[in-house]
């Protein structure tokens, strides 16, 4: 038997027996010698750096006590920063001492971005390496409640993560922060046509009353069938898309100005289908003629410039049927980082599934669906507008104008949403009533037609941020088609 080999002694010079995670010190000084000599350099790295990005543990409590030195409006040196740190760092080097000799050995302001970038990305490497290290870890003691297709689904969320805000542990951020977003977001608002601090849907009076559709927020569209709900998210969906447009920002970087990358997730319809209904609405041609070929030359030759204008608008069509929520959020934020994402719909709620372990309760499923839902349009800060059904108590009522208690199978619906939006057609259910030609009751059901024909109402039953109210609309059934009424064409308000 041969004899056991002896325990070899690392020695340091031995440069394969370990691996040191990706750092630089001699960056992490010179940048924060930079700011302690000059706190305009803090300015230059302050947007994108933060303490946890720097490897040596020390290097974070400076960049900390500095950060907040800073912005108290204060100096930072190395006699004001001292006094928060403690006195000895090592058995021969005392704090004064390191934050003099960091000073001495700053690179100027005009470096101090460089050197910070490099101090950020080799912070996301390290981030990547952890990624790495969990992934191989959860695949070789996986337990049997956590699939691959789930292992993958949060791996991918925290690659997006850390690709999106360069962190993915969460915590608090300062008001002031919040403050600033919320200024800068009435600033975009004030300088948009419309004044609107959200995306325009292109329906002039539903803007009107939501300021247009607000990051984050999660939009319930719902309606009884044939309402036409289908039909209102093509019509915002492509208006948004349509009117995409981008600038290049102070910082080199491209952001939209005005409309959106839209993706839509049809659980129902073909992607062929919903192109249809698109060209039917943006060519002027009924759908149903295209579909059976009963057009014209003229018309074909309108169908085909169309659909070349169209072919270059950011809309994203994705058709796969019965996905389930944590499927949906890993496509979307694939789309996001590979194409921008500015506008999700999906289509429609109760046709996604949730996970195994609450699809035998069909209420605890819902919830976790609104409620994945909401949390993905806060992690892309982009509108979701979820179509919803309505159930069938709508049909038992004399008044069938839909109200929030006829949401389907889950009051968690209603309590996520930030905005619960119903379609409800009045010509739908008066052309089922027509009553026998000839007699008095039919002359009068011929004048309700007259006035309630090609129109519909988009109730906003609920809205955090505004009102709510109804809001009148055109709708051309042949070309799946809502649009906006002149004022002079209202109908009376409707008394509650």
């Amino acid at each position: 038997m041969a004899a056991a080999e002896p325990l070899r002694i690392v020695q340091p010079g031995d440069e394969k027996a370990y691996r040191l995670a990706p750092h630089n010190v001699e960056a992490e000084q010179a940048l924060l010698g930079a700011i302690l000599v000059n706190n305009e350099a803090f300015y230059r790295v302050s947007d994108f750096l933060e303490p946890d990005h720097f490897y040596e543990p020390i290097h974070r409590q400076i960049y900390e006590i500095c950060s907040k030195i800073v912005r108290a409006g204060k100096i930072a040196t190395p006699l004001t920063v001292k006094t928060f740190l403690p006195e000895n760092l090592l058995p021969d080097v005392t704090m004064p001492q390191y934050l003099a000799k960091l000073a001495a050995e700053a690179t100027t302001v005009i470096n101090a971005q460089d050197y910070g970038q490099s101090v950020y990305d080799l912070a996301l490497r390290r981030n990547l390496i952890i990624i790495g290290e969990e992934m191989t870890a959860t695949a070789y003691e996986a337990d049997v409640e956590m699939t691959p297709e789930k292992q993958i689904e949060e791996a991918e969320r925290a690659l997006y993560d850390l690709a999106e805000k360069g962190r993915y542990d969460g915590g608090f951020q300062p008001f002031n922060s919040a403050l600033k977003d919320a200024i800068s977001m009435a600033g975009e608002a004030y300088g948009r046509d419309g004044s609107l601090s959200g995306l325009a849907t292109g329906l002039t009076d539903l803007d009107r009353l939501m300021g247009g559709l607000q990051r984050s927020d999660l939009i319930i569209l719902a309606a009884r069938p044939a309402m036409g709900k289908t039909s209102l998210a093509t019509n915002i969906a492509f208006n948004v898309a349509k009117a995409y447009k981008t600038a290049v920002q102070a910082d080199g970087h491209m952001k939209p100005v005005d409309g959106g990358v839209v993706g839509f997730f049809s659980l129902e319809m073909s992607s062929e289908q919903l192109a249809t209904r698109i060209l039917a609405e943006q060519a002027e041609i009924s759908s149903s003629d295209i579909r059976r070929g009963n057009i014209h030359e003229s018309q074909f030759s309108k169908l085909v410039d169309t659909s070349n204008l169209m072919a270059q608008v950011p809309l994203f069509i994705d058709d796969t049927g019965g996905i389930s929520i944590g499927q949906l959020a890993a496509r979307a934020r694939r789309l996001k980082r590979q194409k921008g994402l500015d506008l999700l719909i999906v289509d429609y709620l109760q046709l996604l599934s949730g996970s195994k372990k609450s699809s035998d309760n069909r209420v605890q499923e819902l919830t976790e669906i609104t409620t994945g839902l909401k949390a993905l349009a806060k992690e892309l800060e982009a509108p979701i507008i979820a179509l919803s059904q309505l159930s069938r108590q709508v049909e038992n009522r004399d008044d069938k104008h839909p109200q929030l208690a006829d949401l389907r199978e889950s009051g968690s619906i209603e309590q996520d949403a930030d905005v619960v939006l119903f379609v409800y057609r009045e010509e739908y259910y008066l052309k089922n009533k027509e009553p026998k030609e000839g007699t008095p009751e039919h002359l009068q059901w011929q004048a309700e037609m007259e006035q309630v024909h090609g129109r519909a109402e988009v109730i906003i039953g609920k809205q955090r941020h505004g009102p709510t109210g109804t809001v009148q609309l055109s709708f051309e059934a042949n070309l799946t088609r809502f649009g906006n009424l002149a004022r002079s064409d209202y109908l009376p308000e409707r008394m509650e």
